[in-house]
Parts: C-alpha cells; sequence; structure tokens
C-alpha cells in the first residue's frame, strides 16, 4: 500500500462529512480533485470505504474502521510535528476552545499575541450556540468553552474576560409593537435572555421569527422585518452607520460576562496553562487595546 497522508487527511473529511462536495469546500479543493484522490485511496483496498445510494454517498462500515485508523495515523504525525518544534526550543501543541457564536466578537483579540508568541502552537476554534459549546466541554473534548451565561449543573473553574451587554435594537429610532420580535435559535444564550426580558416585560404574545445566526438576526433587523435584543459588541459598524439603533426600553441593557470556562479538576496541558497564564496577564492590556470603545458605551 502506498497512500499518503494529503489522501488520509481527504478521506477523514468525506466521511466527516459523508458528501465530497461538501468535503471539496472544506478542503479548498476542488470537487473533481477530492474525487480523483479519493479513488486512489480506494483503488489499494479490495473492500469498498463508500457506496452510493440514491445519489446520497455512505461510508461503509469497513470504511468507518479505516478512518478510525486514519486519525490515529494523523494524530501521530501531528505529534512528530510538533515534538520537532519542541526539539527547536518553543511551546508546542494544540490550543482547543470552543465558543458561544457572538463570542467571536470577542475571543480572536484574546489569541492573535499569544498565537504570535508562540508560533508552534496550532488552534482549534469552534464557534457554535451555546448548547453544543457546553456540550463539548461535558464531553472533554476541548481546553476552554467561552460563555456569556453559566452552564447549569456543572462544575467549572473561569476566568472572566469581558462584560456582555444586550440592547434592543431596530432599524430606525422608533418602536412599533406590531413588528415581530426576532429570535436567534433554541440553544442560544442571547435568545434565553432575550425570552426572559420580554416575558417579564410584555403580557401580550408578538409575533416571533427565530433566525440561526447573529447575523441573520441582525440583517433581519436592519431590513425593517422587527426587533430583537443583540450583544452591542457586534453591532459597532451598523451603529456608526445608523442602520441600526439602539431601542431605549427599561431594565436594558441586559448584562452578562464573557468568561473562558473549564472542567473543574481539569489537568491543564502546557498549552492550555501557558494560554491561561497569557489571558490573566494581559487582559488589561487587551481590553485597553481593542475593547475602549465598547466599556464606554452606554
Amino acid at each position: 500500500m502506498n497512500y499518503t497522508i494529503h489522501q488520509l487527511q481527504i478521506f477523514l473529511e468525506v466521511v466527516k462529512q459523508e458528501s465530497i462536495t461538501k468535503a471539496s469546500e472544506e478542503l479548498f479543493m476542488t470537487q473533481p480533485a477530492v474525487s480523483i484522490q479519493l479513488k486512489k485511496f480506494q483503488d489499494q483496498f479490495s473492500v469498498p470505504l463508500t457506496e452510493v445510494i440514491g445519489r446520497k454517498l455512505h461510508v461503509t462500515e469497513f470504511g468507518h474502521e479505516v478512518a478510525g485508523m486514519a486519525k490515529k495515523v494523523l494524530a501521530e504525525v501531528q505529534e512528530i510535528q510538533f515534538k520537532t518544534k519542541e526539539y527547536e526550543g518553543g511551546l508546542t501543541g494544540v490550543l482547543k476552545i470552543s465558543s458561544a457564536s457572538t463570542g467571536k466578537y470577542v475571543i480572536p483579540y484574546f489569541l492573535s499575541d499569544f498565537l504570535s508568541q508562540y508560533s508552534g502552537i496550532d488552534l482549534r476554534l469552534d464557534v457554535t450556540n451555546k448548547s453544543k459549546v457546553i456540550e463539548s466541554l461535558k464531553k472533554n473534548e476541548i481546553d476552554f468553552a467561552l460563555v456569556s451565561v453559566i452552564p447549569d449543573e456543572m462544575e467549572f473553574e473561569e476566568e472572566k474576560l469581558v462584560e456582555n451587554k444586550l440592547y434592543l435594537v431596530g432599524n430606525n429610532s422608533d418602536i412599533d409593537r406590531s413588528k415581530a420580535l426576532i429570535f436567534r435559535e433554541s440553544g442560544s444564550a442571547t435568545r434565553s435572555e432575550m425570552e426572559r426580558f420580554f416575558k417579564s416585560k410584555e403580557k401580550k404574545k408578538r409575533k416571533k421569527m427565530e433566525l440561526t445566526s447573529n447575523e441573520a438576526v441582525k440583517q433581519a433587523v436592519i431590513a425593517g422585518l422587527g426587533y430583537s435584543i443583540l450583544p452591542i459588541i457586534g453591532i459597532k459598524n451598523e451603529l456608526k452607520n445608523k442602520e441600526l439603533h439602539i431601542l431605549e426600553m427599561e431594565s436594558l441593557p441586559l448584562k452578562t460576562e464573557w468568561r473562558l470556562i473549564w472542567l473543574k479538576g481539569k489537568k491543564l496541558t502546557p498549552v492550555a496553562q501557558s494560554y491561561l497564564n497569557f489571558v490573566r496577564e494581559n487582559k488589561g492590556k487587551i481590553l485597553e487595546k481593542h475593547f475602549e470603545w465598547y466599556l464606554n458605551y452606554g
């Protein structure tokens, strides 16, 4: 057998996506290029790795077995790369963080200087909704989770980063109560805060819309479809350009805290511990450099 590391990577992505088209998008390759490499990999086995049923690609039982072994091979290859860098005198490894979706406006600023300082560290950052973030934390798949609402029934340790301020916004400064309230999907921390707020403030039910990302909610509000409560950290440009307006309402803004959390008692890797030390030592400088406008707003 004479398969390549690149073919293993392609095969694993095809297994993950169960689609050559989606795998090609994730790998930034053309669909024909992925198909060619997948065929070359398959040609080295007498048993099918995949099969197409009703125009849908399925991974065979043998394919899943091979994928499991391929993961181990690639993990060893990565370990060799890290070990080489370690012998060259640098901190090496993978930093794994899962962030609630609005955290994408926060976490990059707490990572950039750290990653520049340690070129041997690879980053795996998953940005998703709060429920999936907490699930990854429970399964111990990540080093840190970035959340703005504390999870229930979990023992964890934390490092607070910056306050999270949520305001009611619309595409003009007047409130039309006939318009819909626009919510994030279930599992979103912003949705939970918004539902709690309106349940206590409005007795009469209003029309609702549900969208699956902050960006989609933002664009819907700009288009005049309704109103939403959004973290102000994600709408700086829209406020500046007067595409969005803050709507005054009693008890707003809602305030939580963006925080890094990790399982209580978890033995942090050298990379994770170094990152935590970096955040603790540099948090003030990062806030002053990147978040001054935000901290002074309101």
